[in-house]
């Protein structure tokens, strides 16, 4: 396989826990990166968390030897996309703040942009009927912590274009990222089955048929995941899973992914998983 040796400049919508994660995976790979966000405090954090992972990142060797960091930019409005070769929209889990993002993106980025949205759910072409330019939108579905996790399930929509696709994939190919390409559906394939699971492991813990130490030690010792799935649930933000399994129940009519009471409750205490200290395990005030 060649050298991509095409000039990548990424711009970020969002500087929450994903936005943060794959601006250090962009940074150690030495692409530049325009971190946007509305909120000056969430990019000073956003800042200091993107220095962290990256040092992580070399630490455990997931990153290229011998590549000079690219350069974070930080900005609180849209218009200072303009000039990325493509944006990723990492914003909550939510249609019309995400409609929003990618309509402010649009604006920003000249025409033929790739638009890469890490919904977790919400089917692509539902958000691309609200662009001008529906081709131009695709999904990339980063796992956190995506500077680890080497592989992004890539959902093109009915209207992508296959140059958004082919300079998608070359993107991640230059961010050293497996794509996995599948089709446009609510839930795609990973959150479908992953979100009702966990939202079942939730159930057992409520009603009382085990704790979620003995969830994630059986899930992990007798069926072989690497993480269990109350501590999965920890990392992806427990109101983002609520939010996540409200936007496929909503689209699915199943059951099992009608967020359960033990979730929202935890969720409206603030307890939110691993970003706040706590979730259905403690990781201490600065387990962030």
């Amino acid at each position: 396989m060649g050298t991509d040796t095409r000039t990548h400049r990424l711009g970020i919508l969002g500087a929450g826990v994903m936005g943060t994660g794959i601006a250090a995976l962009a940074i150690g790979h030495g692409v530049p990166v325009i971190l946007t966000d509305p909120d000056p405090g969430a990019l000073a954090r956003a800042e200091a968390a993107v220095t962290h992972q990256v040092r992580h990142a070399r630490l455990v060797a997931a990153l290229p030897a011998g590549v000079l960091p690219g350069e974070l930019s930080l900005g609180v409005s849209p218009e200072d996309l303009s000039g990325a070769t493509a944006v990723v929209e990492a914003v909550t889990e939510d249609f019309d703040a995400k409609a929003k993002a990618l309509t402010a993106a649009a604006a920003a980025a000249g025409d033929g942009t790739p638009l890469l949205s890490n919904t977790s759910g919400i089917p692509i072409d539902e958000l691309a009927d609200t662009l001008p330019r529906p081709g131009d939108l695709i999904g990339t579905h980063f796992m956190n912590p995506a500077y680890l996790i080497a592989m992004v399930e890539v959902v093109e929509g009915p209207r992508t274009a296959d140059t958004t696709m082919a300079a998608t994939e070359q993107l991640l190919t230059r961010l050293a990222r497996r794509p996995v390409v599948v089709r446009d559906a609510p839930g795609f394939v990973t959150s479908r089955l992953l979100h009702p699971m966990i939202n079942d492991a939730i159930r057992l813990v409520a009603e009382g048929t085990a704790s979620a130490e003995a969830v994630d030690l059986l899930m992990e010792g007798c069926l072989g995941l690497p993480t269990g799935p109350l501590r999965t649930a920890d990392l992806i933000g427990l109101d983002n899973l609520a939010d996540a399994l409200t936007a496929l129940h909503r689209r699915t009519g199943d059951e099992r992914a009608e967020p359960c009471a033990l979730l929202l409750e935890k969720v409206r205490a603030g307890d939110l998983g691993r970003k706040t200290g706590r979730g259905f395990h403690d990781y201490g005030r600065h387990a962030k």
